[in-house]
C-alpha cells in the first residue's frame, strides 16, 4: 500500500467511525455552541481519543509524512461543499498529541494554517498546550531559532488566533512566578 493510500485509508477509517459513533443530540449542542462555523458528527471526547488509537494499531506504518498527511486529512472538509467537522479536527488534535515525538520545525507552518482555520479557541488550546508547546520545549540549536523567527511573526500578524497561539505559548515557557504573600509555615 502507497503512503497516499494508507493516508486515504486511514482518514477514512477514522471518519467512518466517528460518524457511527455520533449522536445528534451531542451534534446540535457542539454546532450550537460554536455558532454553526463547524459541522459536528456529535462524538464524544472519548470517542475521538478512541478511534485515534484504534487507527494507530490498525494502520502501524504511519512516519513523519503519514501523521501530517492525515492530521491534514482531518482537518479539511470530508468532501466536496461539505463543512469542516470538529470531530474530525478533534481527531487530528488528538493524533499530533500522539506523535508529537515525529514533529519537525517545519511543521509549524502546517499547524499554523491549523490555527489561522480553527474556527474555535475549544481546537486551538489543545494543540498549542498539547502539541506546540511540549513539542517547542524539545527543540534547540538552528530548529529553535527556526520556530522561534516563526513565533515571533505569530506575536504581530493580524490574525488574532495567531496572536492568542503567540501570547499562550510564551505563557507556557515564561518561568513561575515565586508564590505572593506570607509564605512562612504556620503550625497548627
Amino acid at each position: 500500500m502507497s503512503a497516499g493510500d494508507l493516508v486515504a485509508a486511514a482518514a477514512g477509517f477514522v471518519d467512518r467511525t466517528l460518524q457511527n459513533e455520533g449522536a445528534w443530540y451531542r451534534a446540535d449542542d457542539v454546532e450550537g455552541r460554536l455558532g454553526g462555523e463547524l459541522a459536528s458528527y456529535g462524538s464524544s471526547v472519548g470517542a475521538v481519543r478512541g478511534t485515534i488509537r484504534d487507527a494507530l494499531r490498525k494502520y502501524k506504518d504511519l512516519d513523519h509524512d503519514s501523521v501530517v498527511q492525515l492530521a491534514s486529512a482531518l482537518w479539511g472538509q470530508p468532501g466536496p461543499g461539505s463543512r469542516a467537522v470538529y470531530e474530525r479536527r478533534l481527531a487530528a488534535v488528538v493524533l499530533l498529541q500522539t506523535k508529537a515525538a515525529l514533529l519537525r520545525h517545519s511543521d509549524l507552518t502546517r499547524i499554523e494554517g491549523f490555527i489561522r482555520s480553527a474556527g474555535t479557541r475549544e481546537l486551538v488550546d489543545p494543540l498549542l498546550a498539547d502539541v506546540v508547546a511540549p513539542f517547542l520545549a524539545r527543540l534547540n540549536g538552528r530548529d529553535r531559532q527556526r520556530a522561534a523567527v516563526v513565533l515571533a511573526r505569530w506575536r504581530t500578524d493580524p490574525d488574532p488566533q495567531l496572536r492568542h497561539a503567540a501570547a499562550f505559548l510564551e505563557q507556557q515557557s515564561a518561568p513561575q512566578a515565586p508564590p505572593q504573600g506570607d509564605t512562612r509555615e504556620r503550625s497548627l
